[in-house]
């Protein structure tokens, strides 16, 4: 996880230096921009302590090894259906409730129920037919 805090630990040196320029650029009159930019080195200060604690903690990965091979991260990454359709429907039951939004409540409630159908035929459609668990 070095790179992980090494990145943060980058943007929060940038954004800092750039809301104090920022700031004297507009003689500190216009408080949002610089107040954001701070914030932001704050966040990102934050998630590079996070990971760097957590980096002391856990041993060291094949990523930090500059020396490490391919295989020594090979593993189990999850079932992935091959032949779905059910995304299909799912994504479009999304751009109907997205409609809705700009529409009316009527088509976002379409949109919703169903969205339901197709999450719950996605979630189940291997406990039933010849692939039944």
């Amino acid at each position: 996880m070095k790179i992980e805090y090494k990145l943060f630990v980058i943007l929060a040196a940038f954004f800092a230096p750039v809301g104090l320029a920022y700031g004297i650029a507009t003689d500190w009159k216009e408080p949002v921009g610089p107040a954001g930019l701070f914030l932001s080195a704050g966040l990102g200060a934050m998630i590079a302590f996070y990971l760097w604690a957590t980096a002391r903690r856990l041993p060291e990965r094949p990523e930090d090894n500059p020396g490490g091979e391919i295989h020594e991260q090979e593993g189990e990454y999850g079932f992935f259906s091959p032949h779905s359709w059910w995304p299909l429907p799912l994504a479009g039951a999304a751009a109907i409730c997205f409609l809705g939004l700009a529409v009316g409540w009527w088509l976002f409630i379409i949109g919703a129920a169903v969205g339901t159908v197709a999450l719950v035929g996605w979630t189940f459609e291997y406990f039933k037919g010849p692939h039944a668990v």
